[in-house]
Order: structure tokens, then sequence, then C-alpha cells
């Protein structure tokens, strides 16, 4: 007998956020959450995110013992204006026991309902800077800080109770040595006089403060066309700009300027935290505020968070002015390998701008999706 229970209290949450070290002890690919972080993304008086969303915990146990988890997902922006009645699902993780991920599936499609929605989908989280999909290929790979990891048992679980793939997403890598840069560095010196365009870096965290909220207005107006994207409010931008950007690498942080001193393309990346997130074991401290820091100073391995290109100023070259200071920056910190995070796979504009880099697809994600009617 398959219990779920609806978590409240912080104790609670705790287990729901811990379940999965629990889950993949020993799994050599399998990136542990910074635990303290997670819970504070679950606080409605931290995460500003839960100003137009909601969120609902819930532990399934067997025999009283906790065997899987899911957070049951609503963004108002999302249903309320741009008229898509979803119930999203994140979070979700169980053992290989179809019993168990149909209890905690069932609960997320009965507040559906209850909600009136039309559909459910998932894994996701409250908006496209959260991580998404069930990893589909790529197993036998380190996972990273962005991205969810999972058995494979997983996708046949999914269709056993009816779910069906709704957004597939690819993963990629390359080498640094691999990139054509000498064409790469021709070109951004073109389309920089052509447009009058000035390519700016970062060697001071505070340095890049004042550029937060237009990169993220940016993001905003770039990514808005894809599906399932859901915009991030101002405060919410004051939330990630308090969280990530004064730890990532200033010099991982790049933006074009047009003649007007305004940010009409950037791009964010940061050292892989994989192998020092495993090291940390969900914990900053004692140690492992210093395994982190040691990756941020030593990675060989760079992870491209985010990149945005303003409209008008899409399939124009300007990506090679990016990836022109970006080479830059990894000549100078030793930077062997970049790592693509999940990209849609049906976003082939996207997918172009990695073409003389010579990409090596080794993930594939997805998420699933059920009618709710």
């Amino acid at each position: 007998m398959i219990e779920v229970k609806e978590i409240t209290g912080k104790k609670e949450l705790r287990k729901f956020v811990t379940f999965p070290f629990k889950l993949y002890k020993d799994n050599p690919y399998w990136v542990p959450p910074i635990i303290k972080e997670e819970l504070n993304s679950f606080d409605p008086k931290i995460n500003p995110v839960f100003e137009h969303a909601q969120a609902r915990f819930f532990l399934a146990l067997k025999n009283g013992e906790i065997v899987g988890r899911v957070a049951a997902i609503t963004n108002e922006f999302e249903i309320q204006q741009q008229k898509v009645k979803k119930m999203r699902f994140g979070w979700l993780d169980f053992i290989d026991d179809k019993a168990v991920s149909k209890a905690l599936l069932e609960q997320v499609a009965k507040i559906g309902k209850e909600e009136k929605l039309e559909f459910m989908e998932g894994p996701m989280g409250f908006s496209n800077m959260d991580k998404v999909g069930i990893l589909t290929e790529g197993y036998e790979h380190l996972g990273s800080m962005v991205t969810w990891y999972n058995y494979p048992y997983y996708v046949d679980h999914m269709q056993a109770h009816g779910f069906w793939p709704e957004k597939k997403f690819l993963e990629s890598y390359f080498f640094v040595k691999d990139a054509q840069i000498d064409k790469y560095h021709r070109m951004a010196q073109i389309i920089a006089k052509r447009y009058e365009l000035t390519p700016v870096s970062f060697s001071r965290s505070k340095d890049v403060m004042p550029y937060v909220n237009e990169i993220f207005e940016l993001f905003n107006t770039s990514y808005s066309k894809l599906s399932s994207f859901v915009p991030i409010s101002d405060k919410q931008i004051a939330y990630f700009k308090e969280k990530y950007i004064g730890f990532i690498n200033p010099d991982f942080i790049k933006v074009v300027l047009d003649k007007n001193k305004r940010i009409i393309a950037f791009g964010i990346t940061m050292p892989s935290f994989a192998r020092a997130l495993q090291k940390a074991k969900g914990r900053l401290f004692p140690f492992g505020f210093i395994h982190l820091l040691r990756a941020r100073k030593n990675s060989k391995e760079s992870i491209f968070y985010l990149i945005g290109i303003a409209p008008e100023y899409q399939k124009k070259g300007v990506t090679a002015i990016i990836f022109d200071l970006f080479h830059e920056a990894y000549e100078r910190h030793g930077i062997t390998k970049g790592i693509i995070t999940p990209e849609l796979e049906d976003n082939k504009d996207i997918q172009l701008i990695w073409d003389n880099f010579n990409p090596v697809h080794f993930k594939r994600r997805a998420t699933y999706r059920k009618d709710l009617n």
C-alpha cells in the first residue's frame, strides 16, 4: 500500500529535499544540490516566484519509508495571461516501483482537475530558470548543477502511466581546441564595426551588477517565443542577482552594447561545479564551500548557462562577438571543454550557432505530458 502525504513543515520539506541523496547514493553521475539553497528556493518568504506561482509538495511512503516525491506547481502568469491551462510537476523522484510513481502522478492529476486545468507536464520547475526534463539518453555521463539526473526506468514508468514526450531537449559538449576561433575572431571584428557594437568583459563582480537587470530584461525578450516560456519578474531578477551573479567568475559573463550603450546580446557561463558539489554532499559547511571555490577558480570545464540576443540582431553574426570574448577568457583560465545546457530539439536557430564548434550530442531529455480531461 502506497501512501501519498502532503508536506507542510520545514522538517518534512527537508526530507523532500534529501530523499534523492538516498535514492542516488553511490551513483557516480548524480550531482546533489546544496540542501540549504534547495530549501530556500521552496520558501515563499525568500523566493519571489511564489508571488505568481504555487507549489504543493508530496512524499510517497511504503511501509512507513519514503520511496518517492513530487512537487505540484501552478504558474498564474502562464494560466491566466498566456491561457495555457497547464499543471506543472517537478522534483519527481521514485524507486523502481510503478505503484509509487503512479500514486505520485495521480496526486498531481487530481490537483490539476480540481483547478480545471487541461493537461499536466513535467518534470519542470516554476520557470525557464529552473531545471527541466527527464533524462532519456546519456545516463553514463556526469550530471550538472543545472539539470536533473534520473535512472533509465523513469522513462518506462512515464510511458506505462499514459504520458508521452511533449518537449525534447539536446545537451552537447565541445572541446575548445576544436572551435574555429580564427573565423570567429575575424567575423567578430567585422560585425562589431558594421553595427557599431562594443564588446564588454568584466574583471570584478561589482562591475557586472549594473548590467544585470538589463541582461534579464533581454532574456525575457529573446526567449519569449520559446514554448513553455514564462517571463521572470523584477523581484525574481533581484533574487537571481543575489543568488548567482556574485558567485560566478565575472570573466565568464559577457555583454555586447550598441552605439547607445544598450545591451543587445549577452552570454553567461560558469565553471562546472559538478565534481565540487559531489564532494560537498549537499552542504556548504564546513568544507563544501571550499570545494566550490576551488572549482570556481580551477575547473577546466565551463557550462554555457544563458545566451540572449535582441530579436533585431538575431541571425546577424553577433554570436561571433560573444564567442570571441569567451575564447579569450577560456584561454586565460585554461578551460578546455564547453558544456551546452539543455536546448529545445526543435529550436534549430540556437543549434546553428554551435556548428563551428563540432559539438557532440551526448544527452537527451524530455518533458512528459498527459491530458486531464
